[in-house]
């Protein structure tokens, strides 16, 4: 589902995604800064990614995932622009082409930001109290 402006394009084609652009930009976020690259790579081939592309030259400048059951429910998580490229409003282009999907726009919602809020709140989300519940730390399995 692309969507587009004179200067950016967001496109969903997981094979357009720069992984080494969102490994990079990951690492630089409070978030995910020590998520491993396997990791990043099984949840971006397990998710609905968004890359959001320049029209000259095709480099990634921004990215969003979207976890989901395709049905009732996506998590809205990964949103990230590349910190050269901010103050273009690629952040508002990102999540209009997120939120505007048709899959996530018939489902509810769920995002957590810890400075953001601005950005979201005019596509919608509403500061809500969540519960969250982290997975146990396991130890590597020996041998």
């Amino acid at each position: 589902m692309p969507s587009a402006n004179s200067t950016y394009l967001v496109s969903t084609a997981q094979g357009r995604l720069d992984l080494d652009f969102v490994c990079a930009a990951l690492a630089g976020s409070y978030w995910a800064k020590s998520r491993p690259r396997p990791v990043i790579r099984k949840s971006v081939r397990n998710s609905l990614c968004f890359g959001v592309y320049e029209r000259r030259g095709g480099r990634q400048v921004a990215f969003a995932r979207v976890v989901t059951d395709r049905a009732t429910v996506c998590w809205i998580c990964d949103v990230i622009v590349d910190e050269g490229e901010r103050g273009k409003g690629i952040g508002k282009l990102l999540m209009a082409a997120v939120s505007g999907h048709p899959i996530v726009r018939r489902t509810l919602n769920i995002l957590a930001t810890r400075d953001a809020h601005g950005l979201y709140e005019k596509f919608g989300f509403a500061r809500e109290e969540m519960m969250t519940r982290r997975p146990a730390r396991v130890a590597p399995p020996a041998g």
